[in-house]
């Protein structure tokens, strides 16, 4: 691990977001734990993207602030943040052709600058991603010809070339089948365990439940729940977020939620 993931931690404090004249987050205080991995879930609409892209600066704040290790991100030069946050949105394009190594060294450009082109230490930073995320005997193949579960991990390697101490990952399992969701989600595990922070916007609680450490469930822009998930999951939080109703049951394993026997509530 990078000495930069050694370091960081992110909060917001009153944050208000808006979408032009609609107000999607109000008020909203939250912390990442670091060197843990927060889900952050709930309905469709209740500003869970929105949220992430308030954390990763991509949405000005109305109100309140993103403090990161206790300064304003507003206030922070664009290659500072980039070298200490790396977000990867919903929907990553890359140029066709582009192979996983070419994608990968994309995660350097903070890193580049006048007086400072390719060097040894860049080099090192692309193999090790291609290592953590088990992409180096695929490194030269176009990303193309991989599968989703392939693709979705070099798009992860990327940000973790940028060597950031804290990664925001916006539904990145969306579209995957089960067997490629665990290659992500074993991934995020493995650099959670290095100390890195991650923050992840899920669409499936169950997952949610497994893999994160952290749970904070949105409803209407606000938090109606946060903490462990086995200590905040309940019938009637599930009920809160989805109009359903369910029979709540824990893994025998590991412990976690499992919910079964689903039903809608209206």
């Amino acid at each position: 691990m990078s000495e930069a993931a050694e370091t960081g931690a992110l909060e917001a404090r009153r944050l208000d977001l808006a979408h032009g004249q609609q107000r999607v987050i109000e008020a909203l205080d939250l912390r990442l734990p670091p060197g843990r991995v927060t889900a952050i879930v709930g309905p469709n609409g209740c500003g869970k993207s929105t949220l992430l892209a308030g954390l990763a600066r991509l949405h000005a704040p109305g109100g309140g602030c993103v403090l990161l290790d206790g300064t304003d991100i507003q206030r922070l030069p664009a290659r500072e943040l980039a070298r200490r946050l790396a977000l990867l949105p919903q929907e990553a394009i890359a140029p066709e052709g582009l192979t996983v190594r070419d994608l990968i060294r994309f995660g350097r450009q903070p890193h580049q600058g006048f007086l400072r082109q390719w060097s040894r230490q860049d080099h090192l930073a692309v193999e090790a991603a291609l290592a953590a995320a088990d992409l180096l005997a695929l490194a030269e193949r176009p990303l193309e010809a991989l599968s989703g579960g392939q693709r979705q991990r070099a798009w992860i390697a990327m940000t973790i070339a940028q060597q950031t101490p804290l990664l925001l990952l916006d539904e990145p399992t969306s579209a995957l089948d089960l067997g490629h969701q665990l290659e992500v989600f074993e991934l995020v595990r493995r650099l959670a365990g290095e100390g890195r922070t991650l923050a992840m916007v899920l669409h499936d609680l169950a997952s949610a439940c497994r893999y994160a450490d952290q749970l904070v469930a949105m409803r209407d822009g606000r938090i109606v729940a946060e903490g462990a998930p086995h200590e905040v999951v309940t019938r009637e939080l599930v009920g809160e977020l989805y109009d359903i109703d369910c029979t709540l049951m824990h893994d025998p394993v590991t412990g976690t939620p499992l919910l079964t026997n689903l039903r809608r509530l209206s």
